[in-house]
């Protein structure tokens, strides 16, 4: 958008600043002490692999904005790009700083009570000590290569986000200082390792940069170990791809994939031990400045811990576990197409399974009387079932269609591995449209039946991965009605061959026709208001940046429409300004599960009113950089079970917080003789409820 599209006069939150705010409400996750500590623990990981993302993109791209000059844009809050990489990088030394306290101080002692120990250098017994050395001359020693420092050996190329360990040796011909080394760990070595047996109902656990540092001295007969130091290099890791100027994305991406392991560096993590000589010798040879280092008290990239929350099996100290409802009525036991041609389908993940979208594709792949599948591929699991099951189907003699997007921010390589997988068994792979990415979830079948041809369609709002529908909450729609299946179809032909303007009536598509429809629903709604008709708007999506969109909330406030906002992450918009967002609430809710879903509802005036569902947030890159598909909801029934979703989200007082008009969060207020209410454990025993109703039915007989 130009800087003359926006209205300066209206008020806006930075972007980068409501990021952190964000993480800094995962950070309280993990300091919630109503939480198991597995589970804080799981957050405290979220939180560092969050700062990495944030680092590899944002804090990258702003210092190339700061050295190119870039000019300020008139819809920004005012900030100058230096100013603001200054906040930020004082805010996330804060976090940072609080993150390793939160470690130490809550999340370790409270593991010791449970029997989990992480144990520090210097704090191993003797024993642990005898095992530990063992690990590193068995396990760790054989695959470690020292790399010297010195005239005859330059600084080595660091690679993005990996760990190292820098050494000072003891050196009678050095005059001042110490002689240096990298020791370079390899990706493929454990991070977290446990130590030994469990021993009276307790198990030790050491990151490996302990056992390096522990035994650093074996790399190096005949020179002591002055200092051991862990530390880890995070660098720009956009990827830049020029797609008019090549002839086969697949090749340059995987290009791009290995320049970006040795882009620019934009952060030094380190032992908050290290020496000023060690440490002004790194940033020497990184040309980091000192405002990008961060001096850690406990172990490089507690992201790592999300492997010790996967391998500590103690279900008393995690959330309590849940199976998915099953409905009957569209269990593996059925002929899944038989039950869509009846009735359109709407589920509500993870407390409704997932397993029925595997099953659709597996049961297309199967059934004689498909011939078709086309599927685009966003993200998927290490060992998609829905991969295999497009294999399957193409071996069968089924034309197989996957639109696969390779430029999936740090799943290019996975997607790339994916479409050859594909491509070896026949599957037409596509790679989408030139300068925009494919963010859409859709599958359509088609099927040879008695009455001709008849297309099956699932639509989502989150991706085709059985791993993260466990824990994200997203909805699946299913239909074979031909107003929906028709524009689908339409859809993936724009996808994979030439279309400058396709036409969509039940389908909002970006960036052909979904930013005009929702500013004109939104519109649609002021009008309502001024006319004093019902007028409400509820909108659930994970980030809210988009200008225009933005404006024409505050206009429809300032009309008089009720807005309601469930924003998981960024939120630009600013609530609660007298005459201009007054009437514009805003909130955030984290809890067990990621909310995910992206649900949008208009009271419509007098009429009946209208509830999309789809993959896109409201930001400028799915509005204008991305395929994304929005649809509406018309069902009474499944209507009815989308706004529960966003009723119960804003009924929600334990997992919800409010945002402020200074750009704080506030816990949602429990009002006088209101119970606590959480949207998550409601769901979760209303399926519960709903499995024991089906239990004692009679079985389902296959359709």
């Amino acid at each position: 958008m130009s800087p003359k599209e926006a209205k300066p006069s209206y008020p806006y939150f930075n972007r980068e600043l409501s990021w952190l705010a964000f993480n800094r409400r995962v950070l309280e996750q993990a300091m919630n002490k109503d939480y198991p500590i597995l589970e804080r623990m799981k957050y405290l990981s979220f939180v560092s692999s969050n700062l990495d993302e944030f680092f590899e993109i944002r804090v990258s791209g702003l210092m190339q904005q700061v050295d190119s000059n870039v000019s300020e844009y008139a819809y920004s809050d005012g900030i100058g790009r230096k100013d603001l990489l200054k906040r930020t990088l004082e805010i996330t030394q804060k976090m940072v700083r609080d993150e390793y306290r939160c470690w130490n101080m809550e999340i370790v002692p409270e593991l010791g009570t449970n029997g989990i120990l992480f144990k520090a250098k210097g704090e191993l017994n003797e024993k642990e000590m005898i095992w530990a050395e063992k690990y590193f001359k068995d396990e760790v020693y054989p695959v470690l290569t020292p790399l010297a420092i010195d005239s005859a050996h330059p600084f080595p190329q660091i690679l993005n986000k990996s760990l190292n360990i820098i050494v000072g040796l003891e050196d009678e011909t050095v005059v001042e200082g110490c002689k240096m080394a990298i020791i370079p760990v390899p990706r493929i070595l454990p991070r977290v390792i446990s130590v030994g047996e469990e021993v009276d109902g307790k198990q030790t656990y050491v990151f490996l940069s302990t056992i390096i540092t522990l035994f650093a001295q074996t790399l190096f007969p005949g020179y002591p170990v002055y200092s051991a130091h862990p530390f880890r290099i995070t660098r720009n890791n956009d990827l830049y791809i020029d797609e008019e100027e090549m002839d086969n994305l697949l090749t340059e991406i995987e290009e791009e994939l290995w320049k970006m392991r040795k882009n620019s560096p934009v952060r030094l993590e380190i032992s908050k031990q290290v020496n000023d000589q060690v440490l002004q010798s790194l940033l020497k040879a990184t040309d980091l400045h000192e405002d990008l280092v961060y001096k850690v008290d406990g172990p490089i990239n507690l992201s790592r811990l999300m492997s010790a929350y996967g391998e500590i099996d103690r279900p008393d100290l995690k959330f309590e576990s849940f199976t998915p409802f099953l409905p009957n009525s569209i269990s593996e036991r059925s002929k899944i197409f038989n039950v869509i041609k009846k009735e359109d389908q709407l589920l509500h993940h993870p407390y409704e399974s997932f397993n029925p979208v595997v099953d659709f594709v597996k049961q297309a792949a199967r059934d004689p009387l498909v011939f078709a599948i086309k599927q685009t591929l966003y993200r998927t699991s290490g060992d998609s079932p829905i991969v295999a099951a497009l294999k399957e189907a193409s071996l069968n003699g089924k034309q197989v269609t996957a639109l696969i997007e390779l430029k999936a921010r740090f799943d290019e390589a996975n997607n790339i591995e994916w479409a050859r997988q594909l491509e070896e068994v026949g599957v037409h792979v596509v790679y989408g449209l030139v300068g925009l990415k494919t963010h859409c979830k859709c599958c359509l079948i088609v099927r040879r039946e008695s009455d001709g041809l008849r297309r099956y369609v699932h639509l989502g709002t989150g991706n085709y991965n059985p791993k993260t529908a466990k824990f994200y909450t997203d909805f699946s729609y299913f239909t074979a009605k031909k107003s929906f299946t028709g524009e689908v179809a339409d859809l993936f032909n724009t996808l994979t061959g030439f279309a400058k303007s396709p036409k969509f009536k039940k389908l909002l598509v970006a960036p052909f026709n979904l930013h005009d429809h929702f500013i004109k629903m939104i519109r649609s709604e002021a009008q309502n208001a001024k006319a004093g008709k019902p007028a409400r708007i509820i909108v659930k999506v994970n980030s809210l940046i988009d200008t225009p969109i933005i404006n024409e909330l505050y206009e429809a406030s300032q009309a008089g429409v009720k807005i309601e906002l469930i924003v998981r992450g960024i939120c630009g918009l600013v609530p609660n300004i007298k005459g201009v967002s007054e009437r514009i609430k805003v909130r955030s809710i984290l809890g067990p599960y990621l909310e995910h879903s992206r649900l949008f509802y208009f009271e419509n005036g007098e009429g009946e009113p209208a509830v999309f569902i789809g993959s896109s947030d409201w930001m400028p890159r799915n509005f204008y950089r991305r395929i994304e598909c929005v649809f509406p909801i018309e069902n009474p029934d499944l209507k009815a079970k989308v706004f529960d979703a966003l009723d119960f989200a804003l009924k929600d007082n334990v997992a919800a917080k409010l945002l402020r008009s200074n750009g704080s969060y506030t816990p949602a207020p429990k009002g006088r003789g209101k119970k606590e209410f959480s949207s998550q454990d409601h769901f979760v025993k209303t399926a519960n409820l709903e499995r024991e109703k089906e239990k004692d039915q009679e079985p389902l007989s296959p359709l």
